[in-house]
């Protein structure tokens, strides 16, 4: 079996068991007055193990090849497949969420994207950082304001 199917496999079986714990266990501890909203805290975690159970399954029968052989990863040849790229931005991932209490929502995000684009190869920097703060501001303002969520913005020695 290729490493594609192997890895949707084991996206599979995350997604199960993903999806059982949204559908079943999560709401088990709602409040009475919540039960009767029409959308719950679990909503999108469903929806999500749904769809992630529908892409794994049409990539583990091949459902989305063209041809065979055309498209398949060989774990022979991983050193072509810009692999220095994928583990630094996995790096990244983790630098963020470590980084993203203590230097606040607004300063993490912009240089996650930003560091982000760069490995991934864009180097405009008069695209990058308009791009990457007003996306970071925008989200911010959304989250902030009108979902009505507190996510520090600044670290607290600035007041955020």
């Amino acid at each position: 079996m290729a490493l594609d199917r192997w890895i949707s496999l084991i996206l599979l079986g995350v997604c199960l068991v993903y999806g059982y714990t949204a559908w079943f266990t999560m709401d088990a501890g709602l409040a009475p007055f919540m039960k009767r909203n029409p959308i719950w805290p679990s909503t999108f975690p469903k929806l999500l193990s749904v769809l992630g159970i529908i892409a794994s399954t049409i990539i583990l029968l091949g459902i989305e090849k063209g041809s065979p052989k055309e498209a398949d990863i060989d774990y022979r040849r991983l050193g072509e497949y810009h692999l220095g790229q994928a583990l630094g931005l996995l790096a990244l991932m983790i630098a963020y969420a470590l980084c993203l209490r203590p230097l606040g929502f607004l300063i993490s995000t912009s240089a996650f994207l930003i560091l982000g684009s760069y490995i991934l190869g864009e180097r405009k920097w008069l695209v990058m950082l308009p791009v990457s703060l007003g996306a970071s501001g925008v989200v911010w303002y959304l989250v902030q304001e009108v979902l009505g969520i507190y996510m520090r913005p600044l670290p607290g020695i600035f007041g955020g």
